[in-house]
């Protein structure tokens, strides 16, 4: 009785450690999945801050959490099933599918880098306050936005952990959805509500904490240019890598072959730094490739005389 006892002690203890194992390979995975979804990403965080500009501060957070929902409703109820299935059924057609999404990136960033160098910004309209109705139709639109993003990422994922079995391709996949939507609106939450920290500091009796809440009211303006740009150049880059490496797949091999060439030259060529400096040749070639893409595709939309961009290039210049 006692040997049997401890023979299924054994068992479960087996068990135990093959779980264990397959959440390690689990996390491992989802991890490696979201670090190649890191630039839509920061995209995606840049991206948000906006929908709250000029809103009451008691309403930030609220108008936050409900885009996060709705982008975690995106990812889970939508984007998920979508995905298994042509993982499942269709696997060929997630390279063009990944495609398409990086050429809308290399589309977003370059009309960026062409609103800056033309100055022919969107009109901006800030609302201090906001009706339930018009509250209800911002956040709709910002879950629309995001729900290009939020196919982007699970896309990414999935290609990276195509691989897998289809029970351990949806928990990875839904362990990056809910770890990215946590993190992207953590962030954007924390970054919003920075300056009405700053102004509580400012009221401090103490005169560190007094420079440091001035610092950070002053602070937030230069933090949101630079997470511009730094959202501009993650989707050039993630953009341009998805259409190179996608091209080479379907068999056009001579424009990452090229780039591939120049970063193994710059490894080779380099001791110390040259695995660093070989990343960055690649990044800044993939970036270099996004932005030509994105520029043809913004050029059509602003010349050819259909589609919304033109009409809004036109209103601009008028």
């Amino acid at each position: 009785m006692s040997g049997g006892l401890f023979a299924l002690l054994d068992d479960v203890a087996a068990l135990a450690r093959i779980a264990a194992a397959s959440v390690d390979d689990v996390g491992a995975a989802a991890g490696r999945a979201s670090v190649k979804a890191a630039g839509v990403v920061v995209d995606d965080t840049a991206v948000t801050p906006q929908y709250v500009q000029g809103v009451a501060a008691e309403r930030e957070l609220p108008i936050i959490k409900k885009i996060a929902l709705g982008s975690l409703r995106n990812k889970l109820l939508f984007i998920l099933p979508a995905a298994l299935l042509l993982s499942q059924f269709v696997p060929w057609l997630l390279t063009p599918i990944l495609m398409m999404g990086g050429t809308y990136l290399c589309f977003e960033g370059a009309e960026k880098v062409w609103e800056k160098l033309s100055g022919h910004h969107p009109e901006e309209q800030l609302a201090t306050e906001l009706g339930p109705e018009q509250e209800r139709t911002m956040v709709a639109g910002a879950i629309r936005t995001d729900f290009i993003l939020s196919a982007e990422i699970m896309v990414i994922a999935l290609n990276e952990v195509a691989d897998q079995a289809l029970l351990a391709r949806a928990v990875i996949l839904a362990v990056v959805a809910v770890g990215i939507t946590l993190l992207v609106y953590g962030v954007v939450a924390l970054i919003v509500k920075m300056d009405d920290v700053g102004l509580a500091l400012t009221l401090r009796s103490s005169r560190a904490a007094r420079r440091f809440g001035h610092g950070l009211v002053a602070g937030m303006p230069k933090l949101l240019a630079v997470i511009a740009v730094v959202g501009t150049a993650a989707m050039l880059w993630v953009g341009g890598h998805i259409l190179l490496v996608g091209a080479d797949d379907l068999g056009w091999h001579a424009p990452y072959s090229l780039v591939h060439h120049l970063e193994e030259s710059v490894h080779e060529a380099v001791s110390g730094l040259g695995a660093v400096l070989g990343w960055l040749t690649n990044t800044a070639a993939s970036a270099v490739a996004g932005l030509l893409v994105g520029a043809v595709v913004v050029a059509v939309l602003h010349l050819v005389p259909f589609g919304g961009h033109r009409e809004r290039a036109a209103e601009v210049a008028d």
